[in-house]
């Protein structure tokens, strides 16, 4: 399998490169705003100028076709901010194409990209291919794009979860009928746009798609509620719904009023978890609760272990904070407690746990509340399950994960820093700023050498919590029964008063050598080889040693040294790299002083004001670390990747066990009984069409030869997919869904030289309309319309 292609080859993009810009070449530019030469054909006025803009235009061609491969090229008319007024542009447009023609030298027409494809294939010419991206990119030797890799990590992070959250009401949505997610469809389309979800944006621009994006949620939030009173009721009807369901879109600062309300004798705490996975899901869920006396039952009636956790001080004053900013209500008592337990779901389905008071037996299944441990030794070892990390008592800092199941043994680091912005200077005006990372020297300033350390213990989770500054707190927890450490940061106010713009990193340090090189994902899909100053095209010259090997981080990275692989998920984008061998960074957040000249026209200073007052922005977000032996690390990105981006949809109620099972089903899949996907194949797309269809993307997880075990062909048994929805009609097609597969026809181009050594990608067959089952090599999605 070490020469098989991913599915990529066949499926190649013809790009096209410009020579400097989106925009046409100078002088050509007829934004009504700007300093134009118009084409002045005119007799009766003074200075016509038809005969040299004629020869502009011919030498501007005659310049672009001369690094460009046949004779047509392209010139794309307009720029950012441009079109203010159309007619300028389209007026001298229609006359340099009236005059240029009639010239002869070239010949100029209005075209779209589909013309211009046409007529580069239909020059036969061979194209050279480019196997890799182009990332990192520079407009100058100090003006790295890679600032906006991490820029608005709040933001980045809301339009990530809300993404999660959209798949799963869609999927709630198909399987009670109805019509209740659009209205968040176009805000996070809208947070697609290059400066949105890169943030890029002014602050008022930002602060317009967080409003859009908050009304879409609330709204698809209500239909949520609605369709699992629906989808749970044993009348199988949505007609008077026996009970209300209520969400917490802001637990992770311990906000959620259903959980926190007092359990009565009479109606205990209702949790239904929706998984919307393809498989089976085991997690742990926390929700913040009051009362120190509780147990949890599962829908079949028995027991589940629980734990309970303080609620940290700086979560409570998070609380405090940005609920009062975001709902304008004031929280003064924060809950005491995390109850923590672990739930399974099946396969796009949902399970039902009930948390109430004891009842006689009961009391000996209460939860056990977490303990403070001191540190008597050198190191303190944390971890309830196989996965076990040790800290110094000294210093507080990480030195050591390891897993008795698997023998991963690794000395291991883990630190926070920050780069200074650079604000330019007399060699260079270059700003750090939105979009450029250009840091003030290639060595960060640590943020702390010793940090307190509080380790909390329990039997499904400990957790350590170190403060490593005022404005920089983290909980290290490791769950029982799980191969990774989850890692949740708090960064911020970031502090400024010095006048000192400041980029945040973490860093994690193993005893590895990885000679240069790093895997980074492409936007959650293929992980790319990462090497340190190299670039495969061209000879680099190194201006800019960190902001230049810095790379978009969607779902992960990893670095592995023929014996280990250290491996990070990420929550939403970031900025990351390997600066030196053994070594993982990942940039959090980033506050900055001065505008790098690339649009914004303005700092990036994110701040948060409630009753007068502004303070710099806080992120709180998460990422999760693995070590795994060479070769074994691939399953636990996939399969893991998914479960973050897809974790459960929890709504909550208030009823008694007893009455809540007469009238509502505690356990269900829409999947037929005991059929889940494989896992290499992820659902990412089932929605309800206006027009009475289902649509349904199916994705292959793993690239060739990332995995002997599942980089191979993956199966689907569309028939068991639906449980008792039987699928009437199929039609396969394009990724986009607007035109059958059947019909589309794809050009072929040629390439220069050896194509690619080693067997054909693999891909599915077509699927056989008897036995409905769908084939995915890895790294293919497949499309499909069906009705039900």
């Amino acid at each position: 399998m070490a020469g098989l292609k991913n599915i990529w080859f066949i499926f190649s993009i013809f790009t096209n490169a410009f020579p400097v810009h989106y925009s046409p070449p100078d002088g050509f530019s007829f934004e009504v705003l700007n300093d134009m030469t118009p084409v002045q054909d005119d007799p009766l006025l003074f200075d016509t100028n038809v005969e040299q803009r004629v020869n502009d235009f011919v030498s501007a061609a005659i310049a672009q076709a001369n690094v460009t491969r046949t004779n047509h090229i392209m010139w794309t008319m307009g720029d950012d901010f441009n079109y203010q007024y159309a007619e300028s542009w389209f007026r001298n447009m229609d006359r340099l194409i009236h005059y240029v023609n009639k010239d002869g030298r070239v010949h100029a027409l209005y075209s779209t990209p589909s013309i211009y494809t046409d007529a580069k294939h239909a020059s036969n010419e061979s194209w050279p291919l480019k196997r890799d991206d182009y990332f990192p990119y520079a407009d100058s030797t100090n003006a790295y794009w890679t600032g906006y890799f991490t820029s608005r990590p709040t933001f980045k992070g809301y339009v990530r979860m809300l993404s999660g959250y959209y798949l799963a009401a869609r999927q709630i949505e198909f399987l009670v009928g109805g019509s209740f997610t659009s209205s968040l469809e176009d805000p996070l389309g809208i947070a697609q746009h290059h400066d949105a979800v890169s943030g890029t944006a002014k602050q008022h621009t930002t602060d317009d798609y967080s409003k859009r994006l908050a009304l879409g949620a609330s709204q698809v939030e209500k239909g949520v509620n609605t369709a699992l009173a629906c989808l749970t009721s044993s009348k199988g009807t949505c007609m008077s719904p026996a009970v209300k369901f209520s969400q917490c879109q802001l637990l992770n600062i311990s906000y959620c009023p259903s959980t926190e309300e007092q359990i009565s004798g009479g109606k205990g705490l209702v949790i239904t978890a929706y998984n919307p996975l393809g498989w089976e899901h085991s997690d742990f869920i926390r929700v913040p609760v009051n009362d120190l006396h509780l147990v949890v039952k599962s829908s079949d009636g028995s027991f589940v272990d629980s734990q309970l956790v303080e609620v940290d001080n700086v979560t409570s004053n998070l609380r405090k904070l940005y609920v009062k900013a975001y709902l304008g209500i004031n929280t003064d008592k924060p809950p005491k407690y995390w109850l923590v337990f672990q739930a399974s779901v099946p396969p796009m389905g949902w399970n039902t746990y009930f948390v109430s008071k004891p009842k006689g037996a009961g009391s000996n299944r209460m939860g056990y509340v977490s303990t403070i441990a001191s540190p008597s030794k050198d190191t303190v070892e944390v971890g309830p399950g196989s996965l076990k990390m040790t800290f110094s008592s000294a210093s507080g800092q990480l030195t050591r994960m390891f897993n008795s199941i698997t023998g991963v043994d690794l000395p291991i680091q883990q630190s926070f820093l920050w780069y200074g912005s650079n604000n330019g200077d007399g060699a260079d005006s270059q700003a750090s700023g939105a979009y450029i990372f250009r840091p003030d020297g290639s060595t960060p300033t640590v943020v702390s050498r010793s940090v307190p350390l509080k380790v909390i213990r329990g039997p499904l989770v400990d957790e350590v919590h170190q403060q490593f500054s005022p404005w920089i707190y983290q909980v290290t927890r490791l769950y029982k029964d799980k191969e990774h450490a989850e890692v949740e940061y708090t960064i911020g106010p970031i502090p400024v008063n010095d006048g000192i713009g400041k980029e945040v990193i973490t860093r994690l340090t193993a005893n590895m050598v990885t000679n240069h090189t790093f895997y980074t994902d492409s936007n959650g899909r293929d992980f790319l080889k990462r090497v340190r100053d190299y670039r495969e095209d061209w000879d680099l010259q190194v201006t800019q040693p960190v902001a230049g090997n810095y790379y978009p981080v969607n779902l992960g990275m990893y670095v592995t040294d023929g014996k280990y692989e250290l491996s990070v998920l990420v929550d939403r984008a970031v900025g990351a790299s390997s600066i030196q061998d053994g070594q993982i960074e990942m940039m959090f957040h980033r506050r900055i002083l001065h505008d790098d000249g690339r649009g914004v026209e303005e700092p990036l200073d994110e701040t948060v004001c409630v009753d007068r007052k502004c303070d710099g922005l806080v992120a709180r977000g998460t990422y999760y670390v693995n070590v795994n032996k060479l070769g074994h690390g691939a399953h636990w990105r996939r399969t893991q990747g998914q479960k973050v981006y897809s974790p459960f949809l929890l709504g909550f109620a208030h009823e008694d066990e007893s009455s809540w099972k007469s009238y509502s089903v505690v356990k269900a899949s829409m999947m037929n009984a005991n059929y889940s996907l494989p896992d290499n194949v992820a659902i990412i797309t089932l929605q309800s069409l206006d027009d009475g269809t289902a649509l349904l993307r199916l994705a292959h997880l793993f690239q060739a030869a990332e995995d002997p075990q599942y980089s191979v062909m993956a199966k689907v048994e569309l028939k068991k997919l639906f449980g008792k929805k039987t699928i009437k009609e199929w039609t396969e097609t394009n990724l986009s869904a607007n035109q059958k597969k059947a019909a589309m026809r794809k050009l072929k181009w040629r390439v220069v030289g050896d194509t690619e050594s080693g067997p054909a990608p693999i891909t599915g067959s077509p699927v056989d309309s008897q036995s409905l089952v769908v084939e995915l090599g890895p790294m293919e999605i497949r499309t499909f319309l069906l009705k039900l």
